[in-house]
């Protein structure tokens, strides 16, 4: 984040539904007492804090900067466990959300954005979902993936204009994703989204933060000041992507996308996925390869199918009734063709 990026950035010293006016309050106030508010308000934040003891890394050995780099990196884990009881709140809560037909709306600027719009795109092909269930938005559209996009985080009426053009409802969850807990886009995602009825979550690494305040699901994981001052894509971004990834892999367990361990919602689309989808059916049935090429091509490569023919010992047709009586669910489905 550049400092001129972040001079307009909204206050965080209270989650009223104030951000979006942050601007035009602001304008009136002469420049430089602006970049002094944002500089003592930068000062304030955990994830922007400046580490004395580190001010002479640049001249250290590529190996010892490397050590220390590895050592700040394994503290994460170690924050977000502190936060596990929300963080599983929170999924359960998105699970049945999504359970009516909801969907999943990461919202975020820069970094945060990034890794909402990475979780989103890698759930089609691991739990075989539509693209539209499970989106990210990042500030500045898709050219903010590769190109930073300066002032676009400064806008919450932006975040209202991206979930807008989503037709968003009560029945959607939406997930604002900002290091600092401060960006006005992810808060005025937030806060439209609860605005509209739909479950709100505010992932940040500071305390007390005004987006974890603003929405339902509050998880602030404090991974305190990084190795390079303010370079939150460094370990606040390691802890945004093993959240997100719980949040993702947590509520599609939930939802009946797995069988115990196995990727079982995989549709075999390519010749790795074909030897994928077998190696998924055997470990799951034991059955032999005869058998499963043979459930595969009567269920059109569906191995949640395949996998209810072998061990249900039922049709094509059947496992395909049977699993839509389940809602997906293999170990139900399962449990009726057996009875």
């Amino acid at each position: 984040m550049t400092s001129s990026a972040d001079a307009t950035d909204a206050p965080s010293h209270s989650h009223s539904h104030s951000h979006s006016h942050s601007h035009s309050s602001r304008s009136s106030h002469s420049s430089a007492s602006d970049h002094r508010d944002v500089r003592a308000e930068l000062e304030s934040l955990t994830t922007e804090a400046f580490r004395p003891e580190l001010s002479e890394i640049d001249q250290l050995p590529t190996l010892d900067i490397a050590k220390l780099m590895n050592g700040e990196d394994a503290t994460v884990p170690g924050a977000v466990a502190a936060q596990l009881p929300g963080i599983a709140a929170a999924i359960d809560a998105i699970a049945e959300r999504m359970g009516r037909g909801g969907r999943l709306v990461y919202a975020g600027a820069g970094t945060a954005g990034r890794l909402g719009v990475l979780d989103a795109s890698e759930c089609p092909p691991t739990f075989n979902t539509d693209p539209s269930e499970v989106v990210g938005l990042v500030a500045g559209g898709p050219a903010a993936m590769t190109t930073s996009i300066e002032g676009a985080e400064d806008s919450a009426e932006l975040a209202v204009e991206d979930l807008s053009a989503l037709d968003l409802t009560a029945d959607d969850v939406v997930v604002g994703v900002s290091a600092s807990g401060r960006t006005p886009y992810a808060i005025g995602a937030v806060e439209h989204a609860r605005a509209l009825g739909a479950l709100t979550v505010g992932l940040s690494c500071n305390a007390d933060s005004a987006l974890a305040a603003a929405a339902d699901h509050g998880i602030e994981v404090v991974v305190g000041p990084e190795l390079l001052t303010g370079s939150t894509r460094l370990k606040a971004g390691t802890a945004q992507k093993l959240v997100l990834n719980m949040l993702s892999t947590i509520t599609m367990i939930r939802l009946g996308k797995t069988y115990g361990n196995l990727m079982v919602d995989v549709r075999a689309s390519n010749e790795k996925l074909r030897a994928r989808s077998r190696r998924i059916v055997s470990l799951a049935t034991g059955a032999s390869d005869e058998e499963i090429e043979a459930a595969l091509a009567a269920t059109d490569g569906e191995v949640k199918n395949a996998i209810l023919t072998i061990l249900g010992n039922v049709d094509g047709p059947t496992a395909t009734r049977l699993l839509e009586e389940s809602n997906g669910h293999l170990r139900a489905a399962l449990a009726a063709a057996l009875h």
